[in-house]
């Protein structure tokens, strides 16, 4: 409707035989008249069924094709042999006699149609007009329709007239020109009454189009009738008889209801006409089916398989019609199939009457969602999918209400388990297709059995023949196998009335638990409603004009599409939270559960420790989603660990579905303790998108998901129609939703060809509102500082405090609420009521453009373009799938050459289209291309950095697809997307504009460098669409594929190139032309998964650099092993994955290296000096493994280290930067490495003193509270030693009610010191203030992980930020000799910063100077307090093992016990620890009463036994006795409740009884049976001296028994040093001596115990 104007005459088929006849029709009459011509019909019921049709043959065509005017038409082609022009611009003079020069033509179109219609009917014996008229010569009404309703009309009026009414329809085939002539000519001049049917809606229209040229032509024409118009079957909504029974019955009202609606009910405009009951217009001998079967499993391809052989293989005509859910693979389908002897008018569904013949259901979940037998006829056939085969089984597995509609139907009952026996063939389980249509022919007898397996097999080779010769037998296998498993069931008469049963019940909201979310009104009304699909009938009045609804419904929708689901492996996991990242449907989530909430958890819930200081007191567990799963089994593949295994179904529903409830409803969102920004942070935000339509497997959704974890709370997102619009926007079925503060996606779908304008358009509105905001609060703040308007001074401050922050939205994001708040409660002045109005935009909304690369690269690029070129801060995210996806994989521009797709069945011919290269050329545009699973981190980051850049975006993403026919099915998304990089097939790289002219590469950073040709041959036999071309064509394929490799591989190179610095280029082009490269260079390499290697590596680089060194830096994976003899310096910074293994970016290099290692010589390395940097996690048993291989390794092959390995190590509060710090120095020193430039950098904050009459000053902070902290009170301390012991041992009780804080066994309560007013005074005094001074701190180029205080006092700074009384490390020491101006000083500090200055340098670390006392040593440093913030690290809570049970306590009280550090330096002077001497001398609550302070908790990396039954052997020393009381007391109170517990046996080591702390304590415990074994070793009690490695050896009998035998855990708390490798030798020792076991045995057997977690050492 919408091309009337265009001037295209307008042709309708009605049915397929008629698209086939009037195609021909519209091209003739096209030639002869020079009128272009526009054939169309219906989209669902005409182009997307089956149907009988008799073809034109091409050469009977060929006998009507009018030559001449077919050369005519050829010769007004544009030809320089006879030169016209056309298409030029008219003025006003002569434009309106040139239009009305084409009368003529059109004047003589409809002629032309009818007589090129009469040539046809010549050579088919098919007559057609204009205009049609079908039903009573008399009839006194008459409906005039067009399309594939008019057989309907027809079927219609043969039901009437058989009832006596005289009724006809009059159908329309050319509807432009309109032919008034032909129109009148057709209608019998009796007809008094006309409705018009229009399949269309305009609105605002007086009439509808064909309802206006109605009644235009009688108008004209002089006649006049009744004449009423109408619309009808809008979004393919079914016109059966009964719809156009009550159009007949309206012209026989008095009055007929005019611009009426039918099929609807209209309850708000009441423009519905009543609709009766089912009118039967079947013919007499027709067969038909109805088929419920799943998207993707084949159902429907199967059902057209069978339509096909039926009408082309028997004398029967066939019908199938399919509809759709709107949803992807795996919403449910519906097949109609019809059969008979006669042709089929029937372009309706099967309805009640006369019902259904066979009626097969494909799916289990659908039992209790469809009413299946409502249309199904008595008698019939009825066949369900499943496992089950008895009676018995069925009344527990069948809702009541079908038993019941089984036995009122007397159909006959069918099961057959088809996924069992598509797998038993080799197929995979989903792909019940050849079984259910098996099913059918055996049951339907519409062909002899061996006549439909002959059918049957040739339509599997016609299908699958092009895929694999596997393929093709495991579906011919499956259709043998069919009719061995039938089942026949004979249900019993008491089915009449069936009930439900406990276990039927469930069935019918299986899902359903005591955790589970209610449903809201508008998912109860339309998700249940479509997806039990009887939202056909909804009222009008359900619906909000606009299409507008609320997000958030497929939370309810509960699939249980998938046979098999993941379950997870505690105790194998790592928490790297991977295997969330990938999730296609968000079904598998980490979550993070506090104490109360794991007292609360289901029975058998499982959970582990939470790894991260930012996670103390938590636990972590992975669960999954047993409903909403869809079984891909990409989670599995993506996990690093074995920790996911696939299930049955169904032991996940019944094992885990409680707990993944619990979990989705009960535990609250922990979404600020990690940054958003890094993999495993954003897997801890709520992601706004699950659950989606999206097929299994694919590779779009886990991209947007990533998305709203990240930006989620302000996206704006502008979709492009296709895949991502079809799982993403179904109406109903909203796979986005809020998060708990209300705040989600706003999402909105356009046209496919303008979906970047539109984007841009929200944009700049966007711009527009918040721009207009900020000039409200600025006129509202000028007001209230004039006087002229008062609000209250919080709101005031808020308000500057959010322009001085606009730009960032994350912090705007932490204003929006209190700012509201106060809004709320200020009166409504027009200034208020200004910014009210613009509240919503207080955070400014994240822009993205999401679609796909149909959009991208084809139809939508232009407005693409347009969208980078304008400037605008707008994100575009492509989603490449390589084709058109959503519409069955037709070619694109992005499809690479030589893959097979539709429209290219011979290979693409072309080259892919290099979008990334061409959006690079704006030079204005973040440009990225990343592949999720090849690299999390790179892809994380390319999101962070396009939507903080200021300016357009554009992130194409590697979007795996189901189309591609990737030979491991579903869960290929893993191994496609990293084959795809490592090939050289995909790139990954980043454009950063804001980089631009300031890196060496401009600004551009390959990712990935190193290509592997033999992974892109496995790459491409490991997809179809690849193959299917080899096998069909193997030289045409061998020459397309070959020229697409040679592409990549060129593309490859000249990013390579642009992604170096002058001079990598200068030294590789010499490589190339076989130049030598002289010159010492330092060569970076990295191993990471998370990327703080990568960050680390390019710190040395950089550093390097900074002093004037050559230096490069890769990643492992990006070397060649034998381009290592070339490098005379390397520097490897790993770490280390999992329990030991390689990160991502070295697995290639290490299994290269493996090789390698076999054969190559001894001394390959012989030039090159090496060292590595390890970064790894204590807790973990093969701690910095990674490294320690890959520095064993170099030495192997006879490099030379110049560094013993360095060990970061997560467990420390600063993290691997503890070591690196110390590491660094010497590794420079090591390598001879020059000075760095002599001058100081920057700081990264301004710093400014404020007078106090300044407005900031009023905004000074009174008190601090450190990031991560919770305010607790301590409430007791008190000595464990006698008063006047040479060492001070206190105990501390704290009182965390309120803080939220929660502790398990082995945790530390981490707590904030102060600094000493010592330390702080002299830092003042060297600084020239006296701390009164209120500072001004605003950050310039700042790293820091969380922000300093803006306005804060100086003594406050110095005292409770930032770390003045730590050890500082040798940069300190450097910053002080720029900052010097003394020329002693200088040089003094000059010498302890070299190489020979190192003695000196760890006399004065020997000597604990702090950073404050630096400052006093070395006067004439005059360093800013902005240099200060650079050198002086944040003060990090100290951390002491918790000395309670929480179980036995209570979750608000926690103890402590602390041993005072002190200690004598090398020059005399007493000195004590920050943490202790604040511990011991500043706080004294039995004074002062409970004291508040700063604290956390810090999980442990200890892991306790799932159960109390479990022995435990404690080793601890000195204050290490703390966790074992917290131990012990966890299993009195265990013991207290009735558990039955495992032995206990506790060894203590000390100087003397005076420090064994609890004694009295642990005493008792042993009376009482809970503590069975106390063993003391106090070292200076008797002459020798006793330590606990010896009492371990004396007592070797009782360790054996406890550990090896009984399998007990072993946990040892005390010093570092010798001690942890005594003891794990003495329980080694145990084993083998004991046991009777080879040395061998008992350290594997010891080595097994770490790695479950049955050994754990905790020491410092």
């Amino acid at each position: 409707m919408a091309v009337r104007s265009t001037g295209c005459a307008l042709l309708n088929a009605h049915n397929p035989q008629e698209v086939m006849d009037l195609g021909l029709v519209a091209h003739l009459a096209s030639l002869r008249s020079s009128v272009p011509f526009v054939h169309f019909f219906d989209g669902t019921r005409t182009s997307g069924v089956i149907e009988c049709v008799k073809p034109i043959p091409y050469t009977t065509m060929k006998s009507i094709v009018p030559w001449e005017e077919l050369d005519a038409f050829r010769q007004r082609g544009l030809n320089p042999q006879h030169p016209i022009m056309r298409g030029m611009g008219q003025d006003p003079q002569i434009y309106y006699q040139s239009a009305v020069s084409a009368n003529k033509y059109y004047d003589a179109v409809p002629a032309i149609v009818q007589d090129v219609m009469d040539q046809v009917a010549v050579i088919t014996g098919r007559q057609y007009k204009l205009f049609e008229y079908y039903g009573a010569p008399d009839a006194d009404r008459a409906v005039v329709i067009m399309g594939s309703a008019a057989k309907t009309a027809e079927e219609t009026v043969d039901y009437l007239r058989a009832k006596g009414e005289k009724v006809g329809v009059l159908k329309v085939r050319l509807f432009r020109p309109f032919s008034t002539e032909h129109f009148l000519a057709e209608l019998p001049e009796s007809v008094k009454a006309i409705a018009v049917l229009d399949r269309t809606k305009e609105d605002l229209a007086p009439s509808l189009p064909m309802h206006a040229d109605v009644l235009t032509a009688l108008s004209e024409a002089g006649v006049y009738k009744t004449v009423v118009g109408g619309n009808y079957g809008l979004g393919s909504k079914e016109f059966a008889p009964k719809h156009c029974k009550a159009v007949f019955d309206n012209l026989l009202e008095k009055v007929p209801r005019n611009r009426y609606t039918v099929g609807i009910n209209d309850d708000v405009t009441h423009t519905s006409l009543p609709v009766g009951p089912t009118i039967n217009c079947i013919d007499e001998g027709m067969t038909q089916a109805i088929f419920f079967g799943l998207g993707s499993d084949g159902t429907v391809g199967a059902n057209k398989a069978a339509a096909a052989i039926i009408g082309e293989r028997t004398e029967f005509y066939s019908q199938g019609h399919f509809n759709y859910s709107s949803q992807k693979a795996g919403a449910s389908t519906v097949s109609h199939l019809r059969f008979g002897p006669k042709p089929i008018r029937s372009e309706y569904e099967i309805e009640d009457s006369p019902g259904a013949d066979y009626v097969a259901c494909h799916h289990t979940s659908f039992l209790p969602k469809f009413d299946m037998l409502s249309k199904a006829r008595e008698g019939g056939v009825f066949v369900v999918n499943c496992p089950w085969n008895t009676v018995e089984t069925l009344e527990n597995e069948f809702p009541a209400k079908l038993r019941r509609a089984i036995a009122e139907k007397k159909v006959d009952l069918y099961t057959i388990d088809a996924h069992a026996v598509a797998t038993s063939v080799g197929l995979p389980a989903k792909r019940i297709n050849q079984v259910m249509q098996a099913t059918f022919f055996n049951l339907s007898n519409i062909l002899p059995p061996e006549d439909a397996k002959a059918q049957l097999e040739a339509a599997i080779d016609r299908m699958y023949g092009k895929k694999s010769p596997d393929i093709v037998r495991s579906n011919k296998a499956a259709l043998a196998a069919a009719a061995e498993n039938l089942n026949k069931i004979d249900y019993p008469a008491s089915w009449l009335t069936a009930e439900d049963n406990e276990n039927s019940a469930k069935v019918a909201n299986p899902s359903a638990t005591k955790y589970s979310a209610p449903l809201d009104e508008f998912s109860s009304t339309f998700l249940k409603g479509i997806d039990s699909r009887t939202a056909d009938a909804l009222p009008v009045s359900a619906f909000k004009p606009g299409g507008e609804t609320p997000i958030g419904q497929s939370a309810f929708q509960k699939r249980a599409l998938a046979e098999e689901v993941p379950v997870w492996i505690p105790d194998k996991c790592t928490q790297c939270n991977l295997c969330s990242v990938v999730c296609p449907h968000a079904v598998v989530r980490p979550f993070l559960l506090d104490k109360k909430e794991m007292e609360t958890a289901p029975a058998g819930y499982n959970a582990r420790k939470a790894k991260g200081g930012e996670l103390g007191g938590l636990n972590y567990t992975i669960q999954l989603a047993p409903f909403d799963c869809t079984g891909c089994a990409v989670c599995v593949e993506m996990c690093p660990d074995d920790a996911l295994v696939m299930e049955p179904q169904k032991y996940s529903q019944d094992t885990f579905n409680e707990h993944w409830e619990f979990s989705l409803n009960h535990v609250s969102i922990k979404d600020n303790l990690m940054d958003k920004n890094t993999v495993k942070g954003s897997q801890f935000q709520d992601p706004l998108m699950e659950f989606s339509g999206a097929c299994s497997g694919c590779g779009e959704t886990p991209y947007v998901k990533l998305l709203t974890q990240m930006f989620g709370d302000r996206m704006v997102i502008a979709n492009s129609s296709g895949c991502s619009s079809v799982w993403g926007g179904s109406y109903g079925l909203s796979p986005f939703k809020k998060n708990r503060h209300g705040q989600g996606p706003a999402w909105a779908r356009s046209l496919f060809e303008d979906t970047a304008e539109y984007g841009l358009g929200m944009a700049l509105g966007s711009q527009q509102r918040r721009e207009r905001l900020i000039e409200d609060v600025k006129e509202l703040i000028e007001e209230v500082d004039s006087g002229s308007l008062v609000v209250s001074g919080e709101l005031q401050v808020l308000l500057q405090r959010w322009l001085d922050v606009v730009d960032d939205a994350d912090k705007c994001s932490v204003l929006q609420p209190e700012i509201k708040r106060l809004l709320a409660a200020e009166s409504d002045g027009p200034e208020v009521q200004a910014v009210k109005r613009g509240s919503d935009m207080f955070v400014a909304p994240s822009h993205w453009i999401i679609g796909g690369d149909g959009w991208a690269y084809d139809i939508g690029f232009g407005g693409l373009d347009h969208v980078l070129a304008t400037g605008q801060n707008i994100n575009i995210l492509v989603l490449d799938t390589e084709g058109y996806s959503n519409t069955g994989a037709q070619v694109s521009k992005a499809t690479p050459q030589g893959a097979t797709m539709k429209m290219a069945a011979g290979g693409q011919k072309s080259k892919k289209k290099d979008l990334g290269a061409i959006a690079m050329m704006h030079e204005n545009a973040y440009v990225a291309s990343v592949s999720l699973a090849a690299d999390v981190n790179q892809t994380v980051r390319a999101f962070k950095e396009a939507e903080a850049w200021n300016g357009p975006s554009i992130i194409i993403a590697y979007a795996t697809c189901v189309d591609w026919g990737h030979r491991h099915g579903d869960k290929a998304m893993v191994l496609q997307q990293v084959q795809a990089v490592e090939s050289g097939y995909w790139p990954l790289y980043r454009y950063n504009p804001a980089d631009a002219g300031k890196t060496e590469s401009n600004g551009f950073e390959l990712d990935h460098k190193r290509v592997d040709e033999k992974t892109m041959e496995s790459f491409v036999q490991n997809e179809n669409r690849f193959t299917s071309l080899q096998r069909s064509s193997p030289e045409h394929a061998k020459m397309l594929q070959d020229g697409m490799k040679q592409t990549f591989n060129a593309r490859h190179e000249q990013r390579k190139r642009r992604a170096m610095g002058d001079e990598d280029l200068l030294e590789y082009l010499k490589k190339q032309m076989g130049e030598q490269v002289t010159g010492e260079r330092v060569t970076v390499l990295y191993g990471t998964d998370t990327g703080n290697a990568e960050m680390v590596a390019k710190n040395f680089q950089f550093e390097m650099k900074r002093r004037g060194m050559k230096a490069k830096c890769l990643s492992l994976n990006d070397v060649s092993i034998g381009d290592l003899a070339e490098e005379s310096k390397i520097l490897a910074i790993v770490a280390t994955a999992g329990q030991g293994e390689m990160p991502k970016s070295a697995v290639k290099f290490w299994q290269d290296m493996e090789t390698f290692l076999e054969t190559a010589p001894a001394d390959f390395l012989k030039d090159t000096k090496f060292a590595v940097f390890g970064m790894g996690d204590s807790s973990y048993v093969f701690f910095n493994e990674a490294a320690r291989k890959i520095d064993e390794a170099f030495e192997k092959l006879g490099g030379e280290r110049v560094m013993q390995m360095g060990m970061g190590d997560d467990q420390h509060p600063a993290r691997f930067d503890t070591e690196l710090e110390e590491w660094s120095p010497d590794y420079y020193d090591n390598i001879e490495a020059p000075e760095p430039p002599q001058e100081l950098s920057p700081p990264s904050h301004l710093v400014e003193i404020l007078s106090p009459e300044d407005a900031k000053a009023s905004k000074v902070i009174t008190s601090y509270e450190p990031a991560g902290s919770k305010a607790v009170k301590m409430s007791v301390k008190r000595s464990t030693v006698p008063e006047g012991y040479e060492r001070a041992i206190d105990h501390f009780e704290f009182d965390l009610t309120g803080s939220g804080l929660s502790y398990d066994q082995g945790d530390s309560l981490g707590l904030w010191p102060s600094n000493s007013k010592e330390q702080v005074d002299i830092c003042l005094k060297a600084l020239g203030l006296n701390g009164d001074e209120v500072l001004n701190i605003q950050p310039i180029d700042s790293n820091r992980s969380v922000p300093l205080p803006e306005v804060i006092p100086a003594r406050m700074l110095f005292t409770e930020v930032l770390d003045i009384a730590g050890w500082p490390k040798r940069r300190y020491y450097e910053m002080l000799k720029l900052s010097a101006t003394d020329p002693k000083e200088k040089e003094e500090l000059q010498h302890l910063c070299t190489k020979e200055g190192k003695a000196d340098y760890q006399a004065y670390t020997a000597e604990s100077y702090t950073y404050a006392e630096l400052l006093q040593k070395f006067p004439s440093a005059k360093v800013s307090i902005g240099n200060l913030l650079d050198y002086v690290p944040d003060i990090k809570p100290r951390l002491y093992s918790i000395a309670s049970s929480s179980r036995m306590r209570g979750n608000d009280e926690c103890h402590l016990c602390i041993i005072k550090n002190e200690w004598t330096a090398t020059s005399g002077r007493e000195l004590v620890g920050l943490s202790t001497r604040w511990l011991s001398d500043d706080l004294h609550p039995a004074k002062e009463g409970p004291i508040s302070l700063r604290a956390c908790v810090h999980p442990s990396a200890v892991t306790m036994p799932e159960t109390h039954k479990t022995p435990i052997v404690m080793v601890a020393l000195g204050t290490g006795i703390a966790p074992m009381r917290a131990f012990i007391e966890e299993r009195a109170a265990a013991k207290k409740d009735g558990e039955e517990c495992g032995d206990m046996a506790l060894f203590f080591g000390a100087r003397n009884r005076q420090e064994y702390s609890y004694e009295a304590e642990f005493d008792q415990y042993k009376k009482d049976g809970v503590l069975q074994n106390i063993v003391l070793a106090l070292s200076r009690e008797q002459k020798e001296k006793i330590y606990v490695t010896h009492r371990l050896k004396q007592e070797k009998q009782l360790i054996f028994d406890l550990i090896h035998e009984k399998e007990g855990n072993l946990y040892l708390c005390g010093p570092g040093g010798n001690v942890p490798p005594q003891v794990r030798q003495a329980v080694v020792d145990a084993i083998k001596d004991c046991g009777g076991h080879s040395a061998e045995y008992a350290e594997k057997y010891v080595q097994e115990m770490q790695i479950n977690g049955r050994y754990n050492v905790e020491a410092w």
